[in-house]
């Protein structure tokens, strides 16, 4: 099978090699584990019309038409396995990827671009052919849905009375203040004729059966266990009930001072509307699988290390802070490990995984590209020279990390050195949120495509015994 880090060879050419490698593998295995296409296929089969998920069928007979719907940055690899098993069962289907790659390719299933993390007219757009082709729907219809993060902003489709503009200008102030992704989401669903439900709502009024796949990057969800069992409290999405509230968008706004940031006119929206303006919260008709959720990362990461007769620890699977200072943290704890063997002994491996963030409170800051990935390994780097032989991997786990084409970056305790080498004030790159220049400069950017999943933030720390 073809590795999932794309540049795994380079990222060998340069540091501390050996514990490069250790932490290469881990990530490589944890990313296979966390494929959807093979997750689908695991418990979803044709049994002549009958269409098998986990213990539960449906007749395929019965139904006039079969639909795919699916949006976000790991659609593409469950529309290939829901196009496959279904075959001349599906009529049509909508995929709203991130980035399109040349294996997207399907016999029933069209391919749409949106725009991330910022919403486009390409997202829009798609939305109308969506909402087209619901609309000629009936109760004897089924639609088969795959969402997974990435789906708010490349279902770009604002509410009537805000513009495309006021809903990017809003996903742009609101990823830069510091707020978590649930704040983030309270507000983005409920100015969404898609998003928080919408697309489930409307499929409802059709009278059609939903069958839905979700990959969640939501910090509070649990493991997801045997995926071929339908999930019993499905939430969020653009095919499931949402928990937030019109209240819940407005107290997000006023926690990080944003009343005069985002567009009056959602500000406005948001705070003067009714109970017609709240999103759905109950599909109890609909059939829900969680295909991964976010803590399944350090589950399989922490396999992975087993196979290797390797400790590992699962430091937190929470992390939400400011990304360059949760990557000084790990520094502290690998040099903690070395020098007192506490908490833990070396060598061992400290997972962890979440949704560090990065805040940007004027744009003139920005001096480079990068996301928060790149900046907590860069963070790391700073201060990993006293901890010989730590190093650190942080990669969004769908495979683009903030603006950049990278997924994230892996540093060591030599890292800091090359990127000073190669002209660059690691420093002033962290300050100027260029982590991407720094890193790429160092033979540090790990590079993957679309993995298959997109459960935020994957964190891979090894640490070797102290070396005298």
């Amino acid at each position: 099978m073809e590795r999932k880090i794309k540049n795994y060879d380079e990222l060998l050419r340069s540091g501390d090699i050996s514990s490069r490698k250790i932490v290469l593998d881990i990530a490589e295995y944890t990313l296979k584990r966390l494929d959807s296409y093979e997750r689908i296929k695991s418990i979803m089969r044709l049994e002549g019309a009958n269409l098998v998920i986990g213990e539960r069928s449906w007749d395929l007979s019965k139904k006039r038409h079969v639909y795919f719907i699916g949006a976000g940055k790991a659609c593409n690899a469950m529309a290939k396995a829901v196009d496959e098993i279904l075959g001349d069962y599906l009529t049509d289907g909508i995929a709203v990827v991130k980035i399109y790659e040349p294996s997207d390719k399907y016999r029933k299933i069209r391919v749409r671009v949106g725009g991330h993390p910022l919403p486009n007219q390409g997202g829009l757009d798609a939305c109308k052919e969506i909402l087209e082709l619901v609309g000629g729907a009936s109760r004897d219809d089924l639609f088969i849905c795959g969402m997974s993060g990435g789906s708010s902003a490349l279902m770009s489709y604002p509410v009537e009375g805000l513009s495309l503009q006021d809903e990017i200008d809003t996903t742009n102030v609101l990823l830069k203040s510091g707020a978590g992704i649930a704040e983030i989401n309270a507000v983005r669903r409920h100015i969404s004729r898609m998003n928080g439900g919408r697309l489930a709502e409307r499929i409802a009024e059709k009278g059609a059966e939903l069958i839905g796949f979700n990959i969640s990057d939501s910090v509070s969800r649990r493991p997801t266990g045997d995926i071929s069992v339908p999930c019993p409290d499905f939430t969020a999405t653009p095919m499931g009930p949402d928990p937030t509230t019109l209240a819940d968008a407005v107290k997000a706004i006023k926690k990080y001072g944003l009343e005069k940031r985002i567009p009056e006119r959602v500000l406005a929206y948001l705070e003067k509307g009714g109970p017609e303006r709240e999103t759905p919260k109950a599909f109890p008709q609909n059939t829900y699988y969680q295909i991964n959720t976010l803590p399944d990362s350090c589950i399989y990461a922490k396999e992975a290390a087993a196979s290797m007769g390797l400790n590992a620890v699962v430091l937190s699977t929470f992390i939400e802070c400011e990304a360059k200072d949760a990557g000084g943290m790990m520094a502290s704890i690998a040099r903690e490990v070395q020098e007192y063997g506490q908490p833990f002994a070396a060598p061992c491996v400290v997972l962890s995984a979440g949704e560090a963030v990065t805040t940007i409170l004027d744009d003139n800051e920005i001096k480079g590209h990068g996301g928060p990935s790149q900046e907590m390994v860069l963070g790391f780097a700073l201060a990993a020279e006293k901890a010989r032989g730590a190093c650190m991997l942080s990669i969004d786990s769908e495979g683009t990390d903030g603006t950049t084409c990278a997924a994230g970056g892996i540093t060591d305790s030599q890292t800091k050195k090359n990127i000073e080498s190669a002209g660059i004030d690691p420093y002033a790159a962290l300050r100027g949120h260029a982590s991407f220049e720094a890193l790429s400069a160092a033979g540090a950017s790990v590079v993957t495509g679309n993995t298959g999943t997109n459960i935020c933030d994957i964190n891979i720390l090894f640490i070797p015994a102290k070396i005298l």
